[in-house]
């Protein structure tokens, strides 16, 4: 069952991604997201499985700096699914209700950086060709990612710009462990 996520569901929202990621810097990010001033409420989502929370999404509001205007966008960051449900169809089954969602809200794009492989069959393609530009030079463009939603127009190209919380928890981009 995936729902929006409430406020009882933190703990275990936090310990889905302490799982998938480790104990940092994604759980914190999670709650920093959660509470930064924003022009776009954030969405949260939680999968459960048998009453336990198993899958977390969150999508963040950032900005399109497009030709004509600044443009509130978001971004999907992050998603993560418990070790012990992956491999069910949760991730994919809360990335479509996030976008359906986002959609239904009039957002008109949802950025992320992540694999290809994974999200290309999920709603999201290769940002750079149609005309966006990474907010960072350390996300190698295939992972840096798109779904245009029905409130997208074509002059809704430019750079995206992330929101103070990705740069202050150093979350964006790959990291080089021994850099």
């Amino acid at each position: 069952m995936i729902r929006q996520e409430a406020d009882a569901d933190h703990p275990a929202v936090r310990e889905v991604h302490t799982r998938a990621f480790g104990p940092e810097p994604v759980p914190d990010l999670v709650d920093a997201l959660r509470t930064a001033r924003a022009p776009l409420t954030p969405m949260s989502f939680v999968a459960t499985l048998g009453g336990r929370v198993v899958g977390h999404v969150l999508l963040s509001a950032t900005r399109l700096d497009a030709p004509r205007r600044i443009v509130d966008v978001m971004c999907l960051s992050p998603l993560g699914v418990h070790p012990d449900a992956q491999r069910r169809g949760i991730g994919a089954r809360l990335i479509e209700h996030a976008l359906a969602a986002a959609d239904e809200q009039g957002v008109p794009l949802v950025f992320l950086e992540g694999s290809p492989v994974y999200y290309r069959t999920r709603g999201f393609e290769a940002a750079s060709p149609l005309g966006f530009r990474s907010p960072s030079l350390r996300i190698p463009d295939p992972a840096f990612q798109v779904a245009r939603l029905s409130a997208h127009e074509p002059w809704m190209t430019g750079t995206l710009v992330y929101s103070e919380t990705f740069w202050d928890y150093d979350c964006v981009g790959l990291r080089d462990p021994e850099a």
